[in-house]
């Protein structure tokens, strides 16, 4: 019996040494010392032994259960220091490595030059309006000096949700509901969404973008529009750009005209870039129609007013020479990150 419990001793020294983890403890320590264990079956033996040998035996048996555990609780310490370290080697941060790099976005070309025409027109003390892009009728076309019955209906592809209600094709009602709901003297620009049932190609879309703006208050004339527009476009285009004015009719303005900007590539004398012309159209504008400015309950006698009204995309292409307005709606990073 002696000797087998000094060879249940070195095999169980010899299991704790290659053990690689506290699972395996766990299998020696049920092995040696659990109920149906090789220790536990030599003290079942003890019975047989003369009382002289029992005594000595059980010393020996107490001394071999303590040993094993004793380098059980030594080598579990072991292992769980062991697989801290690991742990942390396979979780060390090297602080010299470079980040990894995360790509920033960038503003979207139509947002960059709205916010710089914002700029300009604040600058010279409008107020940015804002109005519902699901529009009545009313504010739409009547309220505009557009009639069911008049013959510029014919001309506007729109979108009609019901027969009073529309998606808006321009954001000239938010001047209709901006001088129902303000005195004179008023300043603003209406930048937003307008709709219109076009076909989608190089230079149109059934959804882009408009701003105009509207200026009313007493003595205003024709020179404070063309003052105006002049110093947006030098401001916009550069100190350089030359402008001229076209007679041209809108049914809510009374004179009408069109703004047109000298080609920035020919300056004039006409090449692929302005059609042969030498000049770019770039906005429409006129003095308020009086019957609008009775409409919205004010006092055509005593005040005036002028309007204007830009497409974002025609300004923005211009600006940046591109000649197909789907870039600006097909998200292509190749696009966009010239930006």
């Amino acid at each position: 019996m002696k000797n087998a419990l000094e060879q249940i001793r070195k095999n169980a020294l010899e299991a704790l040494q290659a053990a690689k983890d506290e699972k395996s403890m766990d299998e020696i320590r049920v092995k040696f010392l659990g109920k149906k264990g090789e220790l536990t079956a030599i003290l079942k033996q003890m019975g047989g032994l003369s009382a002289e040998e029992r005594p000595v035996m059980g010393q020996l048996a107490n001394e071999v259960r303590g040993f094993i555990e004793e380098h059980i609780e030594t080598r579990t310490a072991e292992l769980k220091a062991a697989a801290v370290a690991a742990r942390l080697k396979a979780e060390t941060i090297d602080v010299t490595m470079p980040g990894k790099k995360h790509t920033l976005g960038k503003q979207h070309p139509l947002s960059l030059v709205l916010d710089e025409i914002k700029d300009i027109f604040m600058g010279m003390g409008f107020d940015v309006a804002q109005g519902p892009e699901v529009e009545y009728d009313y504010y739409n076309f009547e309220a505009l000096n557009i009639p069911k019955d008049h013959p510029a209906r014919d001309t506007q592809d729109t979108f009609y949700i019901n027969e009073n209600i529309v998606l808006r094709t321009q954001t000239s009602p938010v001047q209709i509901r901006t001088m129902e709901n303000r005195k004179p003297p008023i300043r603003i620009i209406a930048p937003g969404r307008v709709y219109r049932s076009d076909a989608v190609d190089a230079t149109h879309s059934p959804l882009f973008h408009q701003i105009e703006g509207l200026v009313v208050d007493k003595g205003v004339t024709m020179a404070d529009l063309k003052g105006t527009l002049e110093i947006f476009v030098k401001k916009l285009y550069g100190e350089n750009s030359v402008v001229r004015f076209r007679p041209h009719h809108f049914p809510f303005t009374e004179p009408s005209a069109e703004l047109d900007v000298q080609c920035f590539a020919c300056h004039g004398e006409g090449c692929r870039l302005c059609k042969g012309e030498g000049w770019i159209e770039i906005l429409g504008c006129g003095m308020v129609h009086p019957k609008v400015l009775s409409i919205c309950g004010i006092d055509p006698e005593e005040y005036s007013g002028f309007a204007f009204g830009m497409g974002l995309e025609r300004i923005v292409m211009r600006r940046f020479n591109i000649d197909d307005l789907r870039l600006f709606y097909e998200n292509d990073l190749r696009f966009l990150n010239q930006f």
